[in-house]
């Protein structure tokens, strides 16, 4: 996943309505009122101040123990959404992107871009189990549950290293080619992965193969993806403000619904029948599930700029989302062309969307 940290500052400033509309609801919240309830219900329940420095990537929320991860740059803050406060960090985890959790093997694994591994942590005390080569840059990371087996997408050698949960030891390795991006497991051993360059998800089967490659245009540079295991449908968010729904079956694209701007996270809830793409822009947005191949926008719920990663709560149907603020971009100097700007310190925090 494309680290956060001032990436779309060009796709932001260019949604200004869509950024203020953003702004004005957060006003409401801190003025002690609530952001207007659209057709989806969806608004503002809370924000949970974390603060501490670095950017973010993915986040991942365990729906019993009420936590939610977050990946900072070398840590794993771990959050206790109810009491609102951080509680406990996984240390060790250079250019860490994803994490996913294992909660009937009492363990998560982080993917550590930087260092090329992954980080294996006790789930209650967040104690280091030690680490498992990986390929290059690791970002991604699914668990799939019913085979106990720990998929990691390689951004940059394009390959897939799959994991024992149970064992900790390398069950193989998968090469795919490209760049690739978010995945998603079925829960009955297939893990689907979108490769962004080539604007095509990967279908990985039990024998870690690729079974099939599916094109997924008009989508280009498809990032988050999420699936609806019962209906066997996929949901990725693509780069030019559309969400591809991808039939698992035989691979054609069903529908294509539009969506916010700088998509970089998406999620299904079963309970619903919603999908979300969360946007760079300050967007969310939501789009039911009619039928398996029939898909309407609800709404785009206004958020914050650059609260682009998302986790939810199937239980609840709450949606998590993480921001920050930032000061003014530096000057451009010759190594430069479009640096970063600062994040303001103190300023992380996240922001709890509710019915």
């Amino acid at each position: 996943m494309r680290k956060i940290l001032g990436s779309l500052a060009g796709s932001i400033f260019a949604a200004g309505a869509l950024a203020a509309a953003a702004t004005d609801a957060s006003l409401l919240v801190r003025a002690g009122g609530g952001a207007p309830q659209g057709p989806s219900g969806y608004h503002l329940k809370k924000k949970i101040k974390v603060g501490g420095e670095g950017g973010w990537d993915y986040i991942t929320f365990d729906s019993d123990a009420r936590r939610l991860f977050i990946s900072r740059g070398t840590r794993v803050m771990v959050v206790d959404v109810d009491a609102d406060k951080v509680v406990g960090e996984v240390p060790d985890t250079p250019g860490v992107h994803g994490i996913a959790l294992a909660p009937s093997l009492a363990r998560g694994f982080v993917s550590n871009g930087r260092g090329n591994n992954l980080t294996v942590f006790e789930l209650k005390g967040l104690t280091s189990l030690g680490t498992i080569p990986a390929g290059q840059n690791p970002d991604a990371i699914v668990y799939d549950s019913p085979v106990k087996r720990v998929f990691a997408m390689n951004g940059r050698s394009g390959d897939v290293t799959v994991i024992d949960a149970a064992t900790t030891k390398l069950a193989g390795t998968v090469p795919v080619g490209g760049k690739l991006e978010s995945g998603a497991a079925d829960s009955r051993g297939w893990v689907y992965v979108n490769v962004e360059d080539k604007s095509e998800i990967a279908a990985i089967n039990l024998e870690l193969q690729v079974a099939a490659r599916w094109p997924l245009a008009p989508c280009e540079q498809p990032t988050g993806l999420a699936i609806d295991t019962e209906h066997h449908r996929l949901f990725a968010g693509c780069g030019n403000r559309m969400m591809a729904v991808v039939n698992t079956d035989n691979g054609k694209v069903v529908a294509t619904p539009a969506i916010c701007d700088g998509v970089d996270a998406n999620a299904f809830d079963p309970g619903t029948g919603y999908a979300f793409a969360s946007c760079g822009d300050g967007t969310l947005t939501v789009v039911h599930e009619d039928s398996p191949d029939k898909f309407s926008v609800v709404e785009n719920v206004p958020t914050r700029p650059r609260a682009r990663t998302m986790a939810l709560d199937p239980k609840t149907h709450d949606v998590y989302l993480v921001t920050a603020d930032f000061g003014p971009a530096p000057p451009p100097t010759q190594d430069a062309a479009h640096p970063r700007p600062p994040m303001l310190p103190d300023s992380f925090v996240v922001l709890v969307f509710a019915r």
